[in-house]
């Protein structure tokens, strides 16, 4: 009998592989995003060992010194004089300060030869450098600093122990991209600039023919005899593959975290597969009661359903898996269109049929509860008209009692884990309340659903009958409805908390910046008088707004172990400056013998707002505390003071801010640069640092949207799934619907609004559940980050997903707009 009840089931699902498309669906793609993102991990890998390495793929051999030491002038001139070395390179890399050290200008000073093969950099204008102090800028770093060909530099040692070089520039190149400005000199010459007479390590290019083994051999004999020296030889390919495991190896922890949410979106595969089959399975509940009447078991009937539902499982995880493949293999043509490269992945075979087996695995147990209430149907059951039961029954009271356990147990872990504040085990205690937040929510939907439809459905019923249908339609089907709406939600959750943490990290960066650079440019001068005439010029200039002056002076703590910065400043004066804010006290009431101190200022003082402290330099000045920010003061410094008040600390420095009005940055830079030459002042582009601070939170909340969109991608599936399997279901309803009236159209937008009402309810409900975790989040983890709610975001959030999955019910509108009210009507 069970052989039979097998075949049964499985010539079903046979007879109609749409149906078991539809049905597997969402593990179709669960299947492509697990397999894609192997592939994207083995194309990056692959790419980076073929692309990444600093060592040019010319070089022979690497000579290094290991431990932070450099190899001598002897032990480079044992190398280079060396039978079979055809060139060998010094490489090193001396870091400078451009001008004053208060412009904040760092140059990269990287030795390479100019040309050949040995070299990374191609020439664009000029000549490379042939003499000592001589060097060519990248032209990134050229454009930043103002600097053409022929023209000089004073450079100062990062310590500036030494005194300044000048260097003449010959010519501007075009090297590996990095966030630092760069130039370029030979190996000598920069060994000579920098006062650093070796190199961390020398490329060597071997002469045709050479034997590279031998001379391996004899440098091992005559430069590892010291025991000294740590010297390592090794060849140049293994120094390219060890340099791309490295940038390799950082990539790892990023594959780490799109495995965390390829796990979360597996998860909601499964919770949207096992409502597909909870709907096919209740289509079919005549055909299960007919077995039932014939004498198959109920063990018999849940066996045949978990067969068939594995059988969708590795048939669909199939179909993702090669889609997912394709898409690998195609895009190497696709990235050599745009002018990029990558290398293929090849085709993993063990790791496909791996996901093709979790693709079953998952199915069959996603299945099993669907299996164990469909197999339960009575016998009598297969009399009945109706090939599905006409209303859904209430939630039973175990269910309740579980949920309301959840709910407590939920909120008993967030109290214990708000009250561990940055604790070890609070990222421990975060997931087991998110964990139980969501079981909580998938029990006790059901009851959750009509409240929520109640508000949310409000709108749909001024819409007249189609708003009435759709929200009836929703509220006859409670479990279906919460089984499809908390998938969205838990895509939505997520959504949400990353939302609320990104806008309190942007929030937190545009304070932060806002006290660090607060323009756009800055000129610093050792006093008032020469920034007189310079401030003018720019504050004439229409290419500047905002322009600001400022002055600056040191003192100490208390202590005197401690030293800051003061400045006097007018606050409202520029509009970044008006984003700070206190954590205790009024900005506002900075005044004569008063003064604002940054957190870390205060906290080395001691002091509380009210309380007088003595700011102690060349002078002394005795103030009171009025306010303490919640970071650092203007520029990085660490109080605000009025400027009769700073002028008692003594030998105040000056300068001046300002914003560009019009026009490029770089143009504003180069008549900035302009204007200092004559008042001998020098120049900060506090705008580089702000705007990378801002890419890199851009380009973290693009990242998180982008993985999290893989979880709201199979939710959306299952809307439209559900919705497609409702269509089918409700044949005779429709019918009779359009024989009574309803047109065409208003039946596709009643459908419609059916499938956007599952994302809607999703939202609110994951907008409830999301919001709160990130703020628990943020306050256990002790991040320091300001506790927001971006209403706008939110907003735009739940009208996104609504409006998502009313496209996603589109094409099962269509169909049942298609029904023909006679055909309908007659289908027993």
């Amino acid at each position: 009998m069970t052989a039979s009840v097998l075949r049964t089931q499985l010539s079903g699902v046979s007879r109609r592989p749409g149906r078991l498309l539809t049905t597997g669906l969402s593990v179709l793609v669960a299947a492509f995003v697990v397999f894609g993102t192997v592939l994207a991990y083995v194309i990056v890998t692959r790419t980076t060992l073929d692309t990444f390495s600093e060592t040019p793929e010319a070089v022979s051999l690497v000579v290094y010194a290991a431990g932070g030491d450099s190899l001598n002038p002897g032990q480079v001139a044992e190398v280079r004089g060396t039978a079979g070395v055809r060139q060998a390179v010094g490489r090193v890399t001396a870091t400078f300060t451009v001008g004053d050290a208060s412009s904040g200008n760092e140059l990269e000073l990287i030795a390479d030869p100019g040309s050949g093969p040995l070299s990374r950099i191609t020439l664009l204008s000029g000549g490379y450098p042939r003499n000592d102090r001589e060097i060519a800028m990248d032209r990134r770093a050229a454009a930043r600093l103002g600097t053409t060909v022929g023209g000089t530099l004073r450079l100062h040692t990062g310590d500036r122990s030494g005194k300044p070089v000048t260097v003449t520039v010959t010519g501007v190149v075009d090297g590996p991209r990095d966030a630092a400005e760069r130039a370029y000199a030979h190996d000598e010459a920069v060994a000579r600039i920098s006062g650093n007479p070796g190199f961390p390590r020398v490329d060597v290019l071997a002469a045709d023919g050479a034997d590279v083994q031998s001379m391996m051999n004899g440098w091992s004999e005559r430069l590892l005899d010291d025991p000294q020296a740590y010297i390592s030889v090794t060849t140049g390919e293994a120094m390219r593959v060890r340099e791309a495991h490295d940038a390799v190896r950082q990539l790892d922890q990023i594959f780490a975290l799109v495995a965390m949410f390829v796990a979360i979106a597996v998860v909601a595969a499964a919770l949207v597969a096992t409502s597909t089959f909870r709907i096919v399975f209740a289509q079919r509940l005549r055909q299960l009661a007919l077995l039932r009447t014939i004498g198959a078991q109920r063990n018999q009937l849940i066996l045949a359903l978990a067969v068939e539902g594995a059988v969708t499982g590795l048939v669909t995880g199939a179909v993702g898996v090669v889609l997912a493949q394709l898409a690998g293999l195609a895009a190497p043509a696709m990235a050599a269109a745009s002018g990029r490269t990558l290398t293929g992945p090849g085709v993993p075979l063990a790791a496909a049929v791996a996901v093709v087996a979790g693709a079953g695995l998952l199915t069959a147990g996603a299945v099993l509860a669907p299996a164990f209430a469909a197999a339960g149907v009575a016998p009598l059951q297969a009399l009945r008209a109706a090939s599905t039961l006409a209303a859904e029954r209430g939630v039973a009271a175990p269910r309740l009692v579980a949920g309301l356990l959840l709910v407590a147990a939920t909120g008993g872990l967030g109290w214990r884990t708000a009250g561990q504040m940055g604790s070890s085990d609070a990222l421990l205690h975060l997931v087991g309340v998110g964990a139980l937040g969501f079981g909580a929510l998938i029990v006790l939907g059901p009851v959750l659903i009509r409240p929520i439809l109640a508000v949310a459905g409000w709108p749909l019923r001024r819409l007249g009958s189609t708003g009435n249908l759709a929200v009836s339609g929703i509220g006859g089907t409670p479990r279906r409805a919460a089984a499809v709406s908390v998938v969205v939600a838990l895509g939505v959750t997520m959504l949400a908390g990353t939302v609320v943490g990104i806008s309190s990290l942007r929030l937190w960066t545009d304070r932060e910046m806002a006290a660090r650079t607060p323009a756009d440019l800055a000129m610093f001068a050792e006093s008032p008088d020469e920034l007189d005439e310079v401030m003018a010029g720019v504050r004439a200039d229409p290419r500047f707004r905002d322009v600001t002056p400022f002055r600056m002076a040191d003192f100490t703590a208390p202590s005197g172990n401690f030293s800051h910065g003061a400045i006097a400043i007018d606050m409202a004066a520029i509009p970044a400056l008006r984003r700070l804010e206190a954590a205790t006290g009024n900005i506002a009431a900075l005044g004569p013998g008063t003064v604002i101190l940054s957190a870390v200022a205060a906290s080395d003082f001691g002091a509380r707002v009210g309380d007088v402290v003595t700011l102690r330099s060349d002078g002394a000045a005795r103030v009171e505390v009025v306010a303490i920010l919640t970071g650092e003061a203007p520029l990085r410094m660490g109080a605000v003071l009025t400027s009769a008040d700073l002028d008692a600390l003594g030998n105040p420095s000056a300068g001046f801010l300002a914003d560009v009005a019009t026009g490029t940055r770089n143009e504003a830079l180069a008549e900035f640069r302009r204007l200092s030459g004559p008042a001998g002042a020098e120049v900060a582009v506090l705008a580089d640092e702000r705007d990378k601070a801002d890419g890199e939170v851009s380009s973290l909340f693009a990242a998180a949207l982008g993985l999290l969109g893989l979880t709201v991608l199979i939710a959306v599936v299952g809307v439209g799934t559900t919705t497609g399997l409702s269509v089918l279901e409700r044949t005779q309803e429709f019918g009779l619907a359009r024989a009574l009236g309803l047109t065409r159209a208003r039946l596709r937008m009643m459908v419609g609004l059916e499938a956007g009402l599952y994302g809607l309810i999703g939202a609110v409900l994951g907008i409830v559940l999301g919001v709160p975790m990130a703020w628990l989040t943020l306050e256990s983890l002790r991040l320091d980050l300001p506790l927001t709610f971006p209403a706008g975001w939110l907003v735009t959030i739940v009208a996104a997903i609504a409006g998502i999955t009313v496209l996603a019910g589109l094409l099962p509108a269509r169909r049942a707009a298609r029904v023909s009210p006679v055909a309908a009507l007659a289908i027993d």
